[in-house]
């Protein structure tokens, strides 16, 4: 059986955390800017952290699975 639970994961944060798609973390004008599309080096470092811990929180500490086959 397939554990396809870290790849789930994985690409769903990936998706929620692009800096600059859904939201932005500090934005270039004010500190939360939502759909502009755009990003900086330090989003890119903020959003790099917060898909760290998440990825962490679920896989390790709360160890989330999901088995096929």
């Amino acid at each position: 059986m397939a554990d396809w639970g870290p790849v789930v994961i994985a690409v769903v944060l990936f998706v929620l955390l692009t800096p600059g798609l859904l939201f932005q973390l500090p934005g270039n004008g004010r500190l939360v800017e939502f759909g502009n599309f755009q990003t900086s080096g330090i989003s890119i470092l903020v959003h790099t952290i917060i898909y760290f811990g998440l990825i962490t929180i679920f896989l390790i500490a709360i160890g989330v699975h999901i088995y096929t086959g």
